[in-house]
């Protein structure tokens, strides 16, 4: 992570910070994520990572992903080493999200808060690895049928920007090899 380059966006909008969780251990790290509720009026019921949109009052979207990880979850900021940024995607929403990967202990707990969250839960590393496991779903968007990446992990579909942020996590830190289409945002990007 520390000599990666991750993709930045040139333009500027309304922003947001995930915060990539893994646990600190040597056989078989795991990802933390969370499924939002199903009584939210946005990707409501959808896997992510803990995170949200960047508040005015944030020094940086470091800050904004640690502070929302807090609230949504219930992880501390200073429990979490971050290692650093992957690269920027956008929201269905137009949301600029900036991906910080960071490692905390496995033995903390993780609590989610019901107002926004079903569940928070943790898949290993070594399944996004397993090839076999590996999927595409089908989206439309703007008139087009798109494949984006996805995983099916017991009842929770990880799709979309979330599996593309995992893509990028296990092709770069894992050397993973797994297929990905650029997104049409870093087309443009830096």
């Amino acid at each position: 992570m520390a000599h990666y380059h991750p993709i930045r966006f040139r333009s500027d909008g309304p922003k947001a910070g995930v915060l990539v969780a893994l646990t600190d251990q040597t056989s078989d790290p795991e990802v933390i994520l969370t499924r939002r509720s199903a009584r939210l009026s946005t990707h409501s019921g959808e896997v992510a990572f803990p995170g949200g949109k960047h508040d005015e009052t944030d020094p940086d979207l470091q800050f904004t992903a640690l502070r929302e990880a807090h609230e949504e979850i219930g992880l501390p900021p200073e429990a979490v080493d971050i290692l650093g940024p992957l690269g920027q995607v956008m929201s269905k929403h137009r949301l600029q999200v900036t991906p910080y990967v960071g490692v905390i202990d496995p033995a903390i707990e993780l609590t989610p808060n019901p107002g926004e969250l079903d569940a928070v839960f943790r898949v290993p590393v070594s399944f996004f690895l397993e090839k076999s496991h590996y999927r595409t779903h089908q989206i439309r968007s703007n008139g087009r049928i798109h494949e984006v990446p996805a995983w099916q992990y017991d009842d929770y579909l990880i799709w979309g920007l979330t599996a593309y942020v995992l893509t990028e996590l296990m092709n770069t830190a894992y050397d993973a090899g797994i297929p990905m289409r650029a997104r049409p945002e870093h087309q443009s990007a830096k």
